[in-house]
């Protein structure tokens, strides 16, 4: 395992929600980082921000850790749920609430409802 491989991999085991991004939570330095991390932001989910920007290795290693291409990524409890169209889809169809609420990360279900009200 690679350097990059081994934090990726004690971001991912060690953080409730990590996202893996373009920039970060306050901000954003791309369109779909900045679409993940606002639904995120708004619902209240306590997560932590990687900015691939501040590290070649780390955004290359991402992308072979999850063996996913692009960025952003977003992970739960050590699961790879996808990136920007994944999570969006997942928002609107509830499928996010579903996940976050099995896997026992709190956020604001009336904030989250409020998403898919705005985008019905």
């Amino acid at each position: 395992m690679t350097d990059a491989s081994a934090r990726i991999d004690d971001l991912v085991k060690t953080s409730d929600v990590v996202l893996f991004m373009k920039g970060t939570k306050a901000m954003p330095q791309c369109g779909f980082s900045s679409r993940v991390a606002g639904v995120l932001n708004y619902m209240a989910v306590d997560f932590r921000d990687v900015n691939v920007l501040e590290d070649a290795d780390i955004r290359q290693g991402i992308k072979d850790y999850s063996d996913w291409p692009t960025i952003p990524q977003l992970y739960v409890k050590g699961e790879f749920v996808g990136g920007c169209d994944i999570v969006t889809e997942m928002m609107l169809s509830g499928e996010m609430d579903q996940l976050l609420e099995a896997k026992g990360v709190s956020f604001d279900k009336a904030a989250a409802d409020k998403i898919r009200e705005a985008n019905a």
